[in-house]
């Protein structure tokens, strides 16, 4: 009888560690890039003096303010790597639904209007936060962009792994490793 208690005793602790370890990865906190482990750094991010996230996320939702201090901006308001675009912060963190749904939202870029597709996909423990703009330009053209990121944690959690791809800016696609510590 002893030999059946301690079985179903054993189960029961690895069912619930292999649900623990199947949950997904909370990435809430501040984090500080480190610019020595990253690579395809923007110009704007390179020369930075520091580079912070701030992730908040809840059960069914995440969002990245992403903040820049110090440093020149590019003289032509370039983007480049690293998911920031022409040079220009967004005026608020996207906010992106966990359960894999698209949100939309419109723009406005002064003379210019557009549109914000915004998703997020766990695949695991890693999340893909895809985001599509489109608007059309003061010349009556379209443009769309891109931007792509694969978030990771290391295992202690401490480390904060983005792989970002991004299209359509003024450069070409262009990829970048952001590495973050918290």
């Amino acid at each position: 009888m002893r030999k059946v208690f301690l079985i179903a005793g054993l189960m029961t602790a690895f069912a619930v560690a292999v649900v623990a370890s199947s949950a997904a990865a909370n990435f809430a906190g501040t984090w500080t890039m480190d610019k020595t482990k990253s690579q395809g750094l923007s110009p704007r991010m390179a020369g930075a003096d520091k580079v912070t996230w701030t992730i908040t996320q809840d059960a069914a939702t995440i969002s990245i303010d992403s903040k820049v201090e110090g440093g020149q901006p590019p003289a032509a308001g370039g983007g480049g790597g690293g998911g920031m675009g022409g040079g220009r912060p967004p005026a608020a963190p996207a906010v992106y639904k966990l359960d894999g749904s698209e949100v939309s939202s419109d723009l406005n870029f002064g003379q210019a209007t557009g549109k914000q597709t915004l998703k997020a996909t766990w695949a695991g423990a890693a999340l893909e936060l895809s985001r599509k703009t489109s608007f059309t330009g003061q010349d009556g053209t379209e443009r769309v962009s891109t931007t792509t990121q694969k978030l990771s944690l290391s295992g202690d959690g401490k480390v904060l792994t983005a792989a970002v791809h991004s299209e359509g800016g003024r450069g070409g696609p262009t990829d970048s490793t952001l590495v973050f510590n918290k």
